[in-house]
C-alpha cells in the first residue's frame, strides 16, 4: 500500500505533468480569473460580465471542467514531452484500468 501511494505521489508531482496541468488549468479556468481581475480593476464592464458568467458556470456541480482540464493536460503532455515514457506509460495503464471499470459497469 505504501509503495502504491508513493508511486501516485511521484506521478502527481512530476514537474512535466504539473506544467501541463497548469497550462490546461489556465486554458479552462485561469483566463476567467485574470479577466475578472482586469475587468474589475480597469472598469471594463463587458469583460467583468463575461468572466463572471463563465466562473459561475465553472462553480456549478455539473460542470465538466475538471475532466476537460485533465484531458487537455494529457494531450499537452503527449505533445510537449513525447520522450517522457515513464509518465505516459502510467497514463496508459490508467486508461486501461478505466476502460476495464467501464466495461464491467456496462455488463451489469
Amino acid at each position: 500500500m505504501k509503495k502504491k501511494i508513493r508511486r501516485i505521489i511521484q506521478f502527481l508531482t512530476n514537474p512535466r505533468l504539473l506544467l501541463c496541468l497548469l497550462i490546461a488549468w489556465f486554458i479552462t479556468n485561469g483566463w476567467s480569473y485574470l479577466a475578472l481581475a482586469i475587468g474589475t480593476a480597469c472598469g471594463i464592464n463587458w469583460l467583468t460580465a463575461v468572466a463572471s458568467a463563465y466562473l459561475a458556470f465553472l462553480w456549478l456541480p455539473v460542470s465538466p471542467e475538471k475532466i476537460v482540464t485533465v484531458a487537455i493536460a494529457i494531450a499537452l503532455m503527449k505533445k510537449l514531452f513525447p520522450d517522457d515514457r515513464r509518465t505516459l506509460a502510467v497514463l496508459k495503464v490508467l486508461r486501461k484500468n478505466i476502460k476495464k471499470v467501464i466495461s464491467k459497469h456496462k455488463e451489469k
